[in-house]
């Protein structure tokens, strides 16, 4: 790996990386994790990240991007599973919307629904509904 940033000194997704913080995985191998979103715009909003901490593309080498990218696009067809259509996202930086310092796409099931983007509060997610989420996502 390349060397890059040092994690930020309280980086929720590090410590879901070292296991310091729970998360409901989906996947994950040597260089990259998926897990639901706690906040989920939709049913099954996943998040990919790679392990090595960095807040932007622009901080990892291409061999690490391809990585992520490899992850992205299973997660994607994994998705399919719970809907056709999805939406994959990247905020990079505060003022694009970026709350998490650490690079993440946004993979986010959609069901015909107008605006999943709403500014309106998003419900956590819960224990039973994650479980169901995980085990229709994980399964090859």
């Amino acid at each position: 790996m390349t060397p890059g940033p040092a994690p930020a000194e309280k980086c929720i997704f590090c410590d879901i990386v070292a296991g310091r913080a729970p998360a409901y995985k989906v996947y994950e191998d040597e260089q990259t994790v998926a897990f639901l979103d706690l906040f989920p715009l939709t049913r099954g909003h996943t998040l990919v990240i790679p392990k090595r901490h960095g807040a932007r593309l622009t901080d990892y080498a291409p061999e690490e991007l391809a990585a992520v990218l490899r992850t992205l696009e299973t997660m994607c067809r994994r998705a399919e599973r719970l809907a056709p259509d999805y939406n994959v996202g990247l905020n990079a930086g505060a003022t694009a919307g970026q709350i998490v310092f650490h690079l993440h796409f946004h993979l986010i099931p959609r069901y015909g629904e107008s605006n999943p983007f709403r500014s309106t509060g998003r419900k956590r997610l819960g224990d039973d509904e994650a479980g169901n989420v995980v085990a229709e996502l994980s399964a090859r």
